[in-house]
Formats: structure tokens, sequence, C-alpha cells
């Protein structure tokens, strides 16, 4: 039987491990720079390095690695032996406190948006003390920053880290203006992760999905999620044991893995951690996103973490459950007992509605990819217009504070099953709604926009900036206040700013045209539905003051910002549509032309007998047809992406690939599963979708 306490963390040099092999002292120190986000000493490195090293030694480590997070969302690692050379041809093994907190990889060879060049090659990762190192396989992982030799930024992880002391500290000047004594406050979140599993083989069939994680092609099979009958559905053997590896190695590495579900699609699978530091929390979602793929072809399965692998049914996203919590552990979105009376909560409440409504644009930014941009507006609109669900009771008191009016609470409900053994219990105050971008769900907020091949960092970077901005002015305003009048100033602070930015909080159906067309508009809410549009928003005057204002990001880093991603963007339909081109120049036409000879052959032959050939003559005449029009359309697909590759101004090529090449590809795809379905599976040259979501265990 496997003791889980005993498990959870084994592969941590965690809190436990490092109060049993460090000095009491040295301990000390370092929990101090954790907790206070005071700079270690460096005379104190070294036994910390050497007790790190004991212990991943333990655990059959042989090197370590700098674990970083370039601009490219995904971890980048590079692996060092701790072997270190002695006379005589033997070797010791050695780590010093230097090796720990500086490492440095080649700066130039990253995504840098133009901050460095390749002759500027020198960059440095820096130890993050406050998220644990762990050994995965022989190597002992430190988690680290990456910067510039010149000082930029080049990574998720040091905004991240910034935006949340700029959060807390100006949430802790809230909190103790509002009588909430402390020193500091923990922004968190728990994300949730979507993902498909397919059988390997079946993977390893389809070029699209090797190159691009999604699939190019594929009609809709007979059955896809109309029945629904796969959420929640019973999880089938060969999941069930993937998803059992997934827990015990996730545990070992500290990972709250908590929830794992069958999601709405076929194949589609959820799992669910609880909640931790927003630092800590990305890099157990990128160790969770790799733990998946890894254990996935260990079971002869595929993991895909693309937001939309497959057209017609739901797409993947990674909600990121957000709360803020005093360190004397008050949780500023909890409403407690008397929610219209918890003025903390309400303020609260009310800069996170202030911070949607104003920065909209940088949360839409935050989450803008190619791959999203297949749910987002589209597919699965409409997070792209981000809106605010607060629930009936909570928006009921915040009504009844902009009106003047005292709030009638109404009584609580309880729901009556019918069934005598089984106990009524009491309701929750308001209902959830799984349509809203941004949702309060009890003492959370849930930002639903996120994809689920997305780094968490940067959505969350902009949450706490965002939160931060309307923070400090709700603490200037209430920081020249009296005592003995804070109450009235409060209530009438919360009255002025949910008044101003009410026009965000929706509690209706976000995917209802009446709401994306005609009420959403009439608010003066922006729709922005592609990343070609979002990521321009960076270089902003207001925002780059906003990120400048609070130190997150200078004017060149946001620069380089929106350069990167756009250049990430033409990079993938690049990929996307060179792919589309080799597969129907490669594969999709020469199987079409072979079925097409053999039904050539059976009319030569049943005319020559006087035969009827209806179902040949028909379906030679259709795919003949088809085959002509794929073909025009591929060597038209070929020229738009040369034209692209032409263009020099990284803005117009995006929106160009974006209006231009997207659109022929899906003008080409629809050609390639029209004859899909014309073309005896014999022929076919790729699995079919009714193969890869209903594939056997």
């Amino acid at each position: 039987m496997i003791n889980v306490p005993e498990l959870f963390g084994s592969m941590v040099f965690g809190d436990r491990e490092m109060k049993k092999r460090l000095s009491p002292e040295t301990y000390k120190a370092l929990k101090t720079t954790i907790s206070a986000d005071a700079a270690l000493s460096p005379a104190l490195a070294d036994e910390i390095a050497e007790a790190m090293k004991n212990w991943a030694i333990e655990k059959g480590a042989t090197h370590y690695t700098h674990w970083f997070q370039p601009m490219t969302g995904l971890p980048a690692e590079k692996h060092d032996s701790f072997i270190d050379p002695q006379e005589g041809g033997s070797v010791i093994m050695t780590f010093k406190g230097k090796e720990l907190i500086k490492g440095e990889p080649d700066a130039s060879s990253f995504p840098s948006g133009g901050m460095r060049e390749t002759a500027e090659a020198r960059g440095y990762t820096a130890w993050d003390p406050t998220s644990y190192a762990f050994v995965m396989g022989t190597t002992l992982y430190i988690p680290t920053c990456f910067i510039s030799y010149t000082g930029e930024i080049l990574d998720k992880k040091t905004p991240l880290l910034r935006s949340m002391s700029a959060v807390s500290k100006v949430a802790a000047k809230l909190a103790n203006l509002l009588g909430v004594k402390c020193k500091s406050v923990k922004s968190t979140v728990g994300p949730e992760q979507e993902y498909f599993l397919i059988d390997k083989q079946l993977y390893n069939a389809r070029k699209d999905l090797i190159y691009t994680g999604r699939t190019l092609f594929g009609a809709a099979p007979p059955k896809g999620q109309e029945l629904e009958d796969q959420y929640f559905g019973s999880i089938r053997t060969r999941v069930m044991e993937f998803m059992e590896d997934v827990d015990m190695q996730l545990w070992k590495l500290g990972v709250n893995a908590k929830t794992r579900h069958n999601e709405v699609a076929p194949c589609q699978h959820e799992l669910a951690p609880v909640y931790s530091s927003i630092n800590v929390a990305t890099d157990h979602n990128l160790l969770t996103m790799e733990v998946l793929k890894k254990t996935a072809e260990k079971h002869g399965l595929a993991c895909l973490l693309h937001e939309k692998p497959f057209k017609g049914v739901n797409g993947s996203g990674k909600h990121n459950n957000w709360s803020i919590s005093t360190d004397t552990g008050v949780n500023l979105l909890s409403p407690g007992k008397d929610p219209a009376n918890n003025l903390l909560f309400l303020a609260t409440v009310a800069a996170v509605i202030e911070a949607v409504h104003k920065h909209s644009d940088l949360l839409r930014l935050s989450v803008a990819t190619a791959g999203n941009d297949h749910r987002l507006g589209a597919n699965e609109a409409p997070p792209a217009i981000i809106s605010v669900y607060l629930g009936d009771q909570i928006k009921a008191i915040f009504d009844a504070i902009e009106a003047g009016k005292p709030y009638k609470a109404a009584k609580s409900a309880r729901t009556e099953i019918g069934v005598d053994v089984i106990p009524d219990f009491e309701k929750d105050n308001s209902d959830r709604n799984r349509t809203s971008p941004f949702a309060f769900t009890g003492n959370k907020f849930e930002f639903r926009a996120l994809g689920s091949s997305l780094n968490i960092g940067c959505p969350n970077v902009m949450i706490n900036v965002a939160v931060a901005d309307a923070m400090e002015g709700m603490v200037e305003k209430l920081s020249k206040v009296k005592p003995e009048n804070m109450e009235k100033e409060v209530r009438k602070l919360i009255k002025e700013t949910y008044s101003a930015h009410k026009a965000v909080v929706f509690n209706g159906n976000n995917y209802s045209d009446e709401w994306i067309k005609v009420e959403s508009k009439k608010r003066g809410l922006p729709e922005i539905k592609s990343t070609p549009e979002a990521l321009p928003y960076y270089t902003r005057p207001d925002n780059i003051a906003l990120f400048e204002h609070f130190g997150i990001f200078s004017a060149r880093e946001c620069e380089a910002r929106k350069e990167i991603l756009l250049e990430q963007y033409a990079k993938v339909i690049n990929i996307e549509a060179h792919t589309m081109y080799k597969m129907t120049a490669k594969q999709i036409l020469p199987a079409c032309v072979e079925f097409m000879n053999v039904l050539s052959e059976s009319v030569r032959r049943k005319r020559d007998l006087d035969m009827t050939y209806d179902y040949e003559g028909s379906v030679l005449y259709k795919a003949s047809r088809l085959v002509d029009a794929a073909y025009a359309q591929n060597n038209v697909l070929a020229d738009l992406r040369k034209a692209a590759a032409g263009m020099t101004d990284i803005e117009a090529q995006t929106k160009y690939l974006h209006d231009v090449v997207l659109a022929q590809m899906e003008a080409l795809r629809a050609t390639v599963d029209e004859l899909e379905l014309l073309i005896s599976s014999d022929y076919w040259p790729l699995p079919s979708y009714g193969d890869m979501l209903f594939y056997q265990d």
C-alpha cells in the first residue's frame, strides 16, 4: 500500500530536508529570504549547496541544472555533472555556492526581441529560493530566473516575481488601513490543466500532430461529443493507469495534484491541483505538462496540450484560479459570514472589477497565441470579450451600495432531494457561470481564457499588476482619511469604483449572440479577436507607463516581448501552412490518385462488359473535381506563404497570416475533408478522427 504523505515531496529539497540538513542559523536565514524577499548572503550559499548536493546524490542525481523559463514559454535546462577531477585520474562530487546562485547559459540563442545580438551571448540564470529544487531522473533541478548580461529580462519568471512583490506591497497597505494587520500579501493560483490522450501509433501516423500539435485535416466522425456522455464519465482502464502513474510522479515532486476526470470531448481529460503561491504554481504547472507528456509515452499514448487539436470538438483550456491572502491567513476574497459588511472583501472585489475593466487589453494579450485563437472568439467564444461574473449575491450587495440602500440578504436556501435517506443540504449563495472569462467562484476569481499549452506566468503578471494599480489608487485616497471616518469613506470609495466600472460586470450567458454582438458593444467592452490584434497592446504608452511604474518591464522589454510573441505567432502559422502543403502534395493527393486509378480500371472493365458503373463513375467524377480543387488551393497556399515570408513588418505579416493564409488553409481543409469522406479508408493515408478519438485500450 502506498503511503502518500511519506511519498509526497520525497524528491524535493523542501522545508523538511532543509531543516534536517542545514545549521539552525543558515536555515533561519534561508527561510527569511523566502518569506521576506530578502537577499541571501553569499557566505551561506556554500553550506546550502553542499547540503542540496548530498541530498540529491542520495536520490540518485549525478548532474544539476538551472531550470529556467525563456520567452519560448517552455522550460530550458543545461545539465552539468557534480564531478570534479582530481590528481591521479579520480573524481570527487562537488557543488559550490556560486554554482547554485548563478549560471551562464547562452543568451543569444533564446528569443530576445532584439535585446541581444548573436555576438552578445552572455546571460545569467539566478537561483530562485522561493521555489524548491527537486530531483527528476538523475538530475537536480534548480528553479532560476534568466536575465541578460545587461540586465534585461529574458524570461517568464522574473516579471512574475516582481508582480507578486508589487501586489503584495499595495494590498498589505490596503489591508492595514482597513484594520487587518499584516506585513505582506501572497497571491496564489490553482491552474486546472486540460489535455487530450490518443494512441501513440495513431499520433505517429499524423505529421500534422507531430509538427504542429493539431490536426490540420480531419472529417467529423459519426459520433463526437453530442451525447454529452464523456464529461465526468467512467475513466477507461488504460487512461486510469496513466493517471495513477502521473499522480505518483507529481506527488513525489511536491505537486498538489488533487482532481482527475474526463472532460467534455472524447479522449479529453483534466488534472487540477490545490492552489499554491503563483511562482510555485507556475513551476508546478510546467512540471505537470512535462510529466503528462513523458508518462503518456510510457503507456503507449500521446498527450496533446494544443488548445484545439481536433476541429469540431471542445478545445482545451487552463482555468486560472487566482486569489490573494495576508501572511496572517486572511483571504481578501473570502466573503465571510457577512459579506455586505466585510469592507476589505468588498474593496478587494471592487479593485478586481476596476482592474479587469481598465486593463482587459493586458488580460487578453496575456492569453494570445496561435493555438488559443481557435478557442477565444471563435469556435468556443467568447472570452475574447473580457467580463466579470460576480454571482447574484455579491452583485446584489454592490448594487445596493451603489443605490445607497441597505442590502437585504436572502434567506439561505436548502436543497431538498425528495429522498428520505439522502440528507438535505444548504445551497451556495450563487450559481456558477461556466461561460464567464473572469468569474468569482466563492473565494477566488477564475480566469478561464488561458490556453492549455500556455505558461501561466504572463496572465498572472497581468492580473497582479492590474489589481495593484487599482488598489494603489484606493490606498492613495484612504491614507488621508481619519480612522473615525474610515468606514464611511471606504463605502463611498467602493460605490464610486463600482459605478465607474460596473460595465464589465455581466452575470449572463457570455456565449449568447445578444451579449457578443449587442450588449458588450453597448457597454464599450473591446473584443480583441486574434493574437495579431492583441499583442500590439504591449506597447501602448499607458501600458508601458504602468509596467514601468511597478518595476515589471522597461519600455524596451515591452517592445521586445511584443516582437518575440508576434514572431512566434508568424512561425507557428508558417509551420502549419508548410505542413499542410507537404501533407497535401506528398500524402493526400497521391493516395487519392491511386484510388481513382482503381476506380478508372473498374469503369473500363465494366464498360467493356456492358455493365453499369454508377458508383465508380460518380465517385470518380467527384474525386477528380475535388483533387483538382485541392491541387489548385495547395498551390495558392504555397504562393501565400512566400508572400508572407517576404514581409519585413512583423505586425503586417502576422495580420496577413491570420487574415489571408489561415483563410486559405481553411479552404484547402474543407476540400480535403470532403475527399476523406469519398476515398476508401484502405487508401486514405491518415488515421481518421474516429480512429483517434475512439481508440481501443
